[in-house]
This record gives structure tokens, sequence and C-alpha cells, in this order.
């Protein structure tokens, strides 16, 4: 027998909310940062970004990109 369901969910709705990508590629950190590959990777071993690895893939955080955007800022 079906459970009644309240038509209103006290959560928000997934499309009605911002989305802004928490991982990406080492590509795709190049093209938005202007940092160039082989500074971002020397980044990543001094530990100024954070990375995450998920199987072979390799994701910057993007949190970890804005603070260092930040950080950096004169």
């Amino acid at each position: 027998m079906p459970r009644n369901v309240p038509k209103t969910s006290p959560m928000p709705d997934i499309m009605q909310l911002p989305l802004e990508p928490l991982t990406v590629r080492i590509s795709v950190a190049v093209q938005i940062t202007g940092i160039g590959r082989s500074k971002l990777y020397e980044l990543i071993a001094a530990g100024e970004v954070d990375v995450v690895k998920i199987g072979a893939s390799t994701l910057i955080t993007v949190a970890s990109l804005r603070r260092l955007i930040e950080k950096s800022r004169r």
C-alpha cells in the first residue's frame, strides 16, 4: 500500500539550486585560471591546490582554486 507523501518536500528542488562543479579536471583548471599546466602541477606538489583521485582521474577542487586566486590577489 503506497504511503501518503506530501506534495512539497523540505528539500529544495535540485533544478532550482545554482550548480557549480565541486571539482574539475586539470585541463579545465588550466583553462579557467590561466595557470600553465606545469605550474599547476608544481602548486599541487607544494600543497597549494587540493586534488582528489578517483580511479585514474585527477580532479582539482574548485574551492582550492578560488583560495589560490584570492590569496594571490594584490
